[in-house]
Parts: structure tokens; C-alpha cells; sequence
């Protein structure tokens, strides 16, 4: 019989200062997949062009695929923190009330743009660290918190997106200009609420893409934890 023994690191409980480290450090990384996650979704105008197609968008607007895509084209350049323009529309007038509106738009999304360019850079240096000190509990908290928010958020959506898209509009716009009349802001005939409930479904889905990864990571930690 061999005198052989092998030793295994122990596995030590997870301190009070532990969990709360675990958990913001799993909402930086939450918030910093959010803030990704919706800047890639307002850049990834191919969705917007399979839904001109599945939404018969000319069809129900009157206006051709070509008007159409390059109105929609300088509306999401004028979206992107680097665009310092006003927004003008090629072939749209636009009102007063609309043209606030889509500043407003433009801000909104600036604080996610902004929130990745920031959020990376410090998302990244947690995860660095995470993994020298073989801190699991971070991906399992950021894994847990990135499940749980999308698909609570998904079933409010599936139970009735238009209260969703009007109850974001009340919180986030302290103003009615986001119900737009067409004959003054006929951009509106080319944006379908379908489309955006699609925007939703994208971001919640590289959500739940980046928690399978933080999930991953925990597993992985965990094994080497026990060697």
C-alpha cells in the first residue's frame, strides 16, 4: 500500500468582505457587458436590414429600401459619440419636438458608449486579478447577476412588450416628443416598435452570451482551486 499522499489545497468559506467584493466586482462586469452589449446592438445595422425585409418596412412606409436604409444610416452616425454633427435626415424633415428627441436618444446612448470605453479597461484588470488570486466567486456573481436581470427583463417583454417600450420612454424622457406624428417626423413610419423589441432581444442575448463566459470562468477557477 503506498504511503503516497496528495494534498489538496482547501477550500476556504468566502468572507463577509469577500461576497461584497464578489458582488460589485460582478456588477462592474455586468454593467460594462450592458454597456457593450447595447453599443454593438446600435451599430449592427444588418439587423435593422434583415427587419426592412421581415417587417416589409417600404411596404408599410412608402418609401423605397434605398431612402430607407440611408436615413436610418445617418441617424445611427449621428448616435456614435464620434459624430460631433446635427443630426439631418437625407430625404426626412424633422420637427422641433422630434429633433430634441433623438438629442435626448443621442445622450442616452452616449452614457453607454462612454460606459464601455470606461467599464473595458477596468472590467479587464478585475478579471486579471480574479484570476491570479483565483477569486471564482466574481465570474459566479457576475454570472448570476447577467442571468438573472435579462431574463426577468425577458419575461416582462414576452408578457407585453408595449408596456415595456412605454414605460422605458416615461423613465427615461421626461417629455412626450417621443410620440412622434408622422406627417411632421415621418422618420417614425421607418422605425417599428418590432424592430426595437428586436434591439432588446440582441442585447439580452449578448448579455446572456457574456454570462455563459463569467459562468465558464468560475468552472474553471474551481478545478484549479482543488489541485
Amino acid at each position: 500500500m503506498s504511503n503516497q499522499v496528495h494534498c489538496r489545497r482547501p477550500v476556504r468559506n468566502l468572507t463577509l468582505t469577500g461576497c461584497f467584493a464578489a458582488v460589485l466586482g460582478g456588477l462592474i462586469l455586468f454593467l460594462c457587458l450592458v454597456c457593450v452589449s447595447v453599443t454593438v446592438t446600435l451599430n449592427f445595422r444588418p439587423l435593422y436590414y434583415l427587419d426592412m425585409k421581415l417587417l416589409h418596412i417600404s411596404d408599410s412606409s412608402g418609401y423605397s429600401n434605398d431612402v430607407i436604409r440611408k436615413n436610418f444610416d445617418a441617424l445611427i452616425r449621428y448616435n456614435n459619440i464620434w459624430h460631433t454633427g446635427i443630426l439631418n435626415f437625407p430625404d426626412f424633415p424633422m420637427s422641433e419636438s422630434g429633433r430634441i428627441h433623438f438629442e435626448e436618444v443621442k445622450k442616452v446612448f452616449s452614457v453607454f458608449e462612454y460606459g464601455a470605453l470606461i467599464l473595458i479597461p477596468l472590467s479587464a484588470v478585475e478579471i486579471i486579478a480574479a484570476k491570479k488570486k483565483r477569486f471564482g466567486s466574481l465570474f459566479a456573481a457576475a454570472g448570476i447577476i447577467s442571468v438573472g436581470i435579462p431574463a426577468s427583463l425577458g419575461l416582462l417583454i414576452t408578457a407585453n412588450w408595449e408596456w415595456v417600450f412605454i414605460t422605458f420612454h416615461k423613465l427615461v424622457f421626461q417629455n412626450d416628443y417621443w410620440l412622434f406624428d408622422p406627417y411632421t417626423d415621418p422618420v417614425i413610419t421607418i422605425l417599428p416598435d418590432e424592430f426595437f423589441m428586436h434591439c432588446a432581444a440582441l442585447i439580452m442575448l449578448l448579455v446572456l452570451a457574456g454570462s455563459l463566459a463569467f459562468f465558464a470562468a468560475w468552472k474553471k477557477l474551481a478545478k484549479k482551486k482543488v489541485k
